[in-house]
């Protein structure tokens, strides 16, 4: 154990015993005089709170002794233990990292938990950690309705926003939840997270949602131990901040006397559950400890801060508050303590020796669920989910209820655009839990045009807008989620999705993986992206970048090109959603949405029927043609301009197959090494950024799995997208395509071009496989 630990827990011993034994009261007395708290609350909270020191130290001495991971202690935060007695057990809470007590509070009420066997599991990275698996220390526990995070500073508020808007709503709309109806959620951070960005936008979204009339039950809890690391937070300054905001309830209290803590904290709780509206409970703590195990605050803060910060530990306050009330006596304090601390220490030892995570399978195995059978009979499936409560308010398709269109299903060849409308009114009107939202997507119908009607259609309890923040629209998708929903959020762009990035990889990728599957993120983004909008747009309306999204574990990542695969892609990630927890980023062709035409203007050769029982599994492609010369692999834009160039190779005897890969992750390898052996020949086109770009994932895919023929690719160049005509200098197009198809084919070095006939046009084939 560190100097600091063994005097922290020297000083304890020595503060209690030299306190005088007072006259004995009932533990079911007030503790004080016009108190509604009783002894009992009282010592339940000291054993919370003792336990939790007990398990910074043991968490110490196993990181001295390099048989623990992880030493972020709760040391002068023990008073958030408060909070949680001041809530029911199935109101769920998003903890920050210093929010030790809480968690053994909480866990202490579950029967057949120990969470001081599940904390020290994590400490330890052991396999049997029953939250983690032992992939991470983390706060969290189904049972106890406690919902892993990590500790990105403030990122977990927007879900937790999220969470408390679903709540109510996945009640109003029938669909079963894991919490009750009047649930109030929880969400712990620091002082110096209060800071962050993506706190102040998770706050004002839930202001915002409440001014609107929509329920947000949501306590935010600040724990103020006025440093963030090395930086001082001024003082006063969250009390300014929030204390004072138009639509958030602002309660104050010491962390470090109990009594003043359990009093504000059961006030803030009350006033949540009665409003349900949001508010903020500001908990003034210390930090004790330092930062972290290798934190050295002498370096930065001063003597005199340092030892005021000791005077205020809240679980000798604590002793003394029991003590001075007659509830205990030092010795029975001492005592009580004393076992704590040989419970925690035993079990220190036992858990040392459990096994770690041994494989790459074993770690990754809750990362990317896939039960491909299952999620085809979820899409095939005709009637709607079971219905599981009488509806209360909105009206919503029953069994037995006529379809809330008018008509049947449209049949008629569509574009891109009238597809995906096509598809999400489908999906709406056959299934309860599904959600669409995002900026303009309610009223306007979108941006451009692809959600018009479905609000008037289905209500706005179905199909509403969202404030302008693409971290809050993410954050109600991840609450949603957790709320037994199936949201289909709108980002408008998708250099707007750079803004929130972090929401898709370090929240809802994560999830899944931090609770070793017992938690997930059921959702399908609607990105609308890509570049070659004539007229329109520069840098953040055509945006090429996908290299931050392909990189991150287990998403799924769709970008269909035509109408029936973008109706069919659709309705896949939609159930991969509901059934597997698969997070799916739909990435759609902004300058596709309306395009009807391929080779010349009125051909409607790019319009398409999407199937109602259309289907496309993860991860497989789309061939067009079966040209025997060369193998074209594109998507999205990419796609008719290799059509139209596999039609000009023609005349030069060259005949290209154009493989559509529809999926950019999982990449379609399978089928991509099928169609590369066959011609023997591969351009990738790559409307991308050639540095980053789609095409380098491909031609790694196609070398790593052996392919020895001819490979090349095309791209668009390492730059952001001008506006007018000057893209066109950057971007991908029909003629770089066919040059670089000319260049492999042509130019192959001692082997001519093959004239072998291809059986069908590549633009007239458009079966897929």
């Amino acid at each position: 154990m560190t100097e600091q630990a063994v005097d922290l827990d020297e000083r304890f011993r020595a503060a209690v015993a030299a306190l005088v034994p007072r006259p004995g009261r009932s533990a079911d007395e007030p503790i004080a005089p016009g108190s509604a708290i009783t002894g009992a609350a009282c010592l339940e909270l000291f054993e919370a709170q003792a336990t939790s020191r007990h398990l910074d130290l043991a968490a110490r001495r196993l990181g001295g002794t390099r048989r623990g991971y992880y030493s972020i202690g709760s040391s002068g935060h023990e008073g958030n233990a408060a909070v949680a007695a001041a809530l029911r057990l199935t109101d769920p809470a998003l903890l920050h990292y210093r929010s030790g007590a809480f968690f053994v509070h909480r866990a202490r009420r579950v029967p057949g938990l120990d969470p001081i066997r599940d904390v020290l599991l994590g400490v330890v990275a052991a396999a049997a950690d029953p939250i983690s698996g032992g992939r991470h220390k983390v706060f969290g526990s189904a049972a106890a309705h406690i919902i892993p995070q990590t500790s990105t500073i403030a990122s977990h508020l927007p879900r937790a926003v999220g969470l408390a808007f679903a709540i109510d709503r996945a009640a109003r709309l029938g669909v079963d939840g894991p919490w009750p109806a009047d649930s109030v959620v929880v969400c712990s951070f620091g002082d110096a997270s209060a800071n962050h960005s993506t706190a102040a936008g998770a706050i004002n979204a839930a202001i915002h949602t409440a001014r609107q009339g929509v329920e947000m039950p949501i306590l935010f809890v600040c724990e103020d131990n006025g440093i963030g690391i090395s930086v001082p937070t001024p003082a006063e300054w969250i009390e300014q901040a929030y204390g004072s905001r138009p639509g958030l309830a602002y309660f104050h209290a010491d962390g470090c006397a109990a009594l003043d803590a359990l009093t504000s904290a059961e006030a803030a709780a009350r006033w949540v559950r009665d409003h349900r509206a949001p508010a903020f409970l500001h908990l003034r703590t210390v930090r004790l400890l330092g930062h972290a195990g290798s934190d050295v605050e002498t370096a930065y803060r001063r003597p005199a801060d340092l030892a005021a910060d000791l005077a205020r530990d809240p679980v000798p306050a604590t002793a003394r508050l029991l003590i001075e009330s007659g509830v205990a006596t030092p010795a029975d304090v001492l005592d009580r303590y004393a076992e704590l601390g040989r419970r925690v220490a035993a079990a220190a030892e036992v858990v040392s020796a459990e096994p770690k995570l041994a494989s790459a399978a074993a770690v990754m195995a809750p990362i990317a669920p896939s039960r491909p059978a299952l999620v085809r009979a979820d899409v095939l499936r005709t009637g709607p989910l079971p219905r599981a409560h009488a509806d209360t308010g909105d009206a919503i398709a029953s069994p037995d209820a006529p379809p809330r269109r008018n008509g049947a299903a449209r049949t008629d060849p569509m574009t891109v655009a009238q597809a995906i409308n096509d598809t999400l009114a489908s999906l709406l009107e056959r299934d309860r839990d599904v959600l669409v939202f995002g900026e303009d997507v309610g009223r306007k119908g979108g941006v451009y045009g692809v959600t018009k009607g479905l609000q008037k259609t289905f209500g706005a309890r179905r199909v509403f807008d969202t404030l302008l923040d693409e971290q809050s629209v993410l954050g109600t998708a991840l609450g949603s989620a957790l709320a037994g929903l199936v949201p289909i959020p709108e980002i408008q762009y998708l250099a707007y999705l750079h803004n929130a990035a972090d929401q898709i990889r370090g929240e809802a990728a994560t999830l899944s993986f931090f609770s070793d599957g017992r938690y997930r993120n059921p959702m399908v983004v609607r990105i609308a992206g890509y570049a070659y909008q004539k007229g329109f747009g520069g840098h953040f309306h055509n945006d090429n970048s996908v290299a931050a999204l392909r990189d991150i574990p287990g998403v799924v990542l769709a970008s269909p090109s035509r109408a029936d695969d973008a109706a069919a892609m659709l309705r896949t990630c939609v159930s991969a959603a509901r059934v597997d927890g698969r997070v799916c980023l739909y990435l759609e062709p902004i300058a596709l949405y309306h395009t009807r035409d391929l080779h010349d203007s009125g051909d409607g050769g790019w319009l398409a029927r999407p199937s109602a029982a259309g289907h496309v599994d993860i991860g497989r492609a789309r061939v067009y043609g079966e040209g025997a010369d060369l193998t074209i692999a594109a998507f999205a834009n990419g796609v008719p301009m290799s059509l139209r160039v596999a039609r000009r190779l023609a005349r030069h005897g060259i005949h290209a197959r154009v493989l559509d890969l529809r999926w950019l992750a999982p990449l379609p390898v399978e089928d991509l090494l099928r169609h590369a052996h066959a011609t023997g020949r591969v351009l990738v086109a790559d409307e991308t950024r050639r540095s980053g770009g789609v095409s380098e994932a491909v031609c790694a895919a196609l070398i790593d799995a052996g392919f020895t023929g001819r490979l090349a690719r095309v791209t668009s160049e390492d730059s952001f997208v001008p506006l007018g005509p000057a893209a066109a200098t950057v971007l991908l197009d029909e003629d770089r395509i066919e040059a670089a198809a000319l260049r492999l084919v042509v130019e192959e070095a001692g082997a001519p071009p093959r004239r072998a006939e291809a059986r069908h046009s590549p633009e007239f084939d458009s079966a897929g496989e």
